[in-house]
């Protein structure tokens, strides 16, 4: 006999009087049961009590068993009762009937008390190992859970100082990592509410992508402070060497993931340090690539991070408005930008305004 801190609950339904005082009189020892006369009635007493199991004859008035079986697995708080059906047939088809509708067992009448004890214990037990297995996994799943968010929160912190290193050694460019990365938010949540490149921003994973987006400049760690610092314009060798921090970032994100399993996050990351200044018409860096041969990350990073450059002090320009940038971004449309970026950029003129 199952063991647990309640008497389980047994409902047994049967238009049949003298069925019902039988069968409460062998189960009154070990269960509280419920002789209920009618389907119909039933139904109503589950409104307010969950049994652990349902013993249901299958010969009753308006509603017979296979009927109040069926409204029982329509409703998510009955549809995983264990049901025993009870009947005086003995013919095989309609034994197939209510196992194959979900029935766990099938009962002839007259029963034998012991046959019914047994079976309904045995019953319970397994019913009851479902629910504990059903209850290990929700608690495996939240465990999972927990430990993902523990690992997100490491990675945040960890991405987090990386980027204060950046923005440390490159004074002229103080929060430029922050602001792109929310110009890159409003770009994908338009992109997704419109159907925009639909294919490939369906194959992203967005809790690792805008993160990643942080370290598309982390290759400035290697350059000179001379140069990442300069206040004035760069010559053309100084320039040459400014260019090389996307390569440098490249090489850096692919040594932490030698050091890795998880390189959804990094290869985002690769893509956003190595295509970041490549230009729509082919004349852009480290590779001149040109249209949809530069990665989608690139593309929007691109546009994120001239918007950037042109709305903040520089030691070479001063600062431009919102509108000023705006028209620069336009006139780039086909040549330095992707045109379809740029004209959903022209939809949130206001919200990128707005961030600065």
């Amino acid at each position: 006999m199952l063991m647990e801190d309640r008497r389980q609950i047994i409902m047994m339904v049967d238009d049949n009087i003298t069925n019902l005082d039988m069968g409460k009189e062998i189960l009154k020892d070990r269960y509280t049961v419920f002789p209920i006369p009618s389907g119909v009635r039933l139904l109503e007493i589950l409104a307010r009590i969950s049994p652990d199991l349902i013993l249901l004859d299958i010969e009753m008035p308006v509603m017979d068993g296979y009927a109040v079986f069926k409204a029982l697995k329509s409703v998510p708080s009955t549809a995983d009762i264990p049901v025993i059906f009870l009947t005086a047939k003995s013919d095989p088809d309609s034994e197939l009937i209510g196992l194959n509708l979900g029935a766990v067992d099938y009962i002839s009448k007259p029963f034998s008390p012991a046959l019914l004890l047994k079976r309904i214990e045995n019953h319970l037990l397994i019913s009851s190992q479902k629910r504990d297995l059903k209850n290990y996994n929700e608690n495996l799943q939240q465990m999972v859970q927990t430990q993902i968010e523990q690992i997100m929160e490491l990675q945040s912190a960890v991405i987090s100082s990386v980027v204060e290193m950046v923005e440390f050694r490159d004074t002229v460019t103080f929060g430029h990592i922050v602001r792109t990365q929310k110009y890159l938010n409003l770009l994908v949540d338009k992109l997704m509410a419109e159907g925009i490149y639909k294919n490939e921003i369906s194959s992203w994973d967005l809790s690792f992508l805008i993160p990643s987006a942080q370290l598309h400049d982390v290759g400035k760690i290697r350059i000179p402070i001379a140069v990442l610092n300069k206040p004035g314009r760069y010559t053309e060798e100084e320039f040459n060497q400014m260019k090389n921090h996307t390569t440098y970032g490249v090489e850096i994100i692919e040594r932490i993931a030698r050091n890795t399993k998880q390189h959804t996050f990094l290869d985002y990351a690769k893509n956003f340090a190595a295509t970041h200044h490549e230009k729509w018409d082919g004349t852009g860096y480290p590779l001149g690539l040109t249209g949809e041969n530069i990665p989608l990350e690139g593309r929007l990073m691109a546009l994120a991070d001239v918007y950037d450059a042109l709305i903040s002090e520089r030691p070479y320009k001063p600062v431009m408005s919102p509108v000023e940038a705006e028209k620069i971004i336009i006139a780039g449309k086909g040549a330095h930008f992707d045109p379809v970026l740029v004209e959903v950029f022209q939809t949130l003129r206001d919200d990128w305004a707005g961030r600065v």
